[in-house]
């Protein structure tokens, strides 16, 4: 049985942001995950987790200014210094927080830029990151994202990840597979999931197209499932999705798993 985290950036945000650790326990959830958490300090962090019984699945590393449209550095060429800057950061955080996986946004590309060159600073930041990641017991990922939802994004198919993390050559690179992305971009998820799951680190999930509960929508979640114990997945899946209204009422999909999380 699959065994969910709730990804606190887009659920419950009805709460705020340190209430809601406590309302994915109350439904259930044994796991959360979130985009980022230096708003709050670990200290914070890590106590909510503790009075909540949960644990901390993934949270990505500084992506330099978000509110500037920012998302990711390290395929930028010129940042280098920043992004070491930035892992330092996040193993701070990772630490306190007894955090074994972290993403690394690779950031937006233009039209027009030497993609060779975001290719190789690409690779020399994944390779430096995977190494300190590695010295914590961390497992470093990268996630290919649609071109709808963030057009320019560095990264964008799953043959181009593993390709990366070919290149990269540490083991503890890994891919974090989100079935929304690739439906968008690839479909065939099974295929995709099979051939590549030795590279798979973590998987997440949301309805398509519209992001919402992985409920009533063109992906068949159930058989997904499935597929992911056959193949014997032991991590989380990260609920990143937009509940339609209230996060708890939203919740019916949860059900036939909820008890296996304890």
């Amino acid at each position: 049985m699959p065994r969910f985290a709730a990804n606190l950036t887009m659920m419950y945000s009805e709460h705020a942001f340190l209430d809601r650790f406590a309302a994915a326990a109350r439904d259930g959830f044994r796991a959360v995950e979130y985009l980022f958490p230096y708003e709050y300090p670990a200290a914070e962090i890590a106590r909510r987790l503790r009075e909540s019984g949960l644990t901390q699945a993934l949270f990505n590393l500084p992506p330099g200014d978000w509110a500037a449209g920012e998302r990711g550095i390290a395929a930028l060429p010129g940042r280098e210094t920043e992004f070491e800057d930035s892992l330092a950061l996040a193993l701070h955080y990772a630490t306190a927080t007894d955090c074994h996986r972290l993403h690394a946004m690779a950031g937006l590309v233009p039209v027009d830029a030497d993609r060779t060159a975001a290719h190789e600073t690409y690779v020399s930041n994944l390779r430096f990151a995977a190494r300190r990641c590695a010295q914590r017991a961390i497992t470093l990922l990268i996630e290919p994202i649609n071109t709808r939802d963030m057009p320019g994004y560095f990264l964008n198919t799953q043959q181009q990840a593993h390709d990366i993390v070919l290149a990269v050559g540490e083991p503890n690179l890994k891919v974090q597979m989100d079935a929304y992305h690739c439906q968008i971009m690839e479909g065939d998820i099974t295929m995709r999931l099979r051939k590549h799951f030795a590279g798979v680190g973590h998987v997440q999930i949301a309805g398509v197209p519209d992001r919402h509960e992985p409920d009533d929508n063109e992906l068949n979640y159930a058989f997904l499932f499935a597929q992911l114990d056959a193949l014997g997945y032991d991590g989380y899946v990260g609920c990143e999705y937009r509940p339609r209204a209230g996060t708890s009422d939203g919740l019916a999909w949860f059900q036939p798993w909820k008890e296996a999380q304890r």
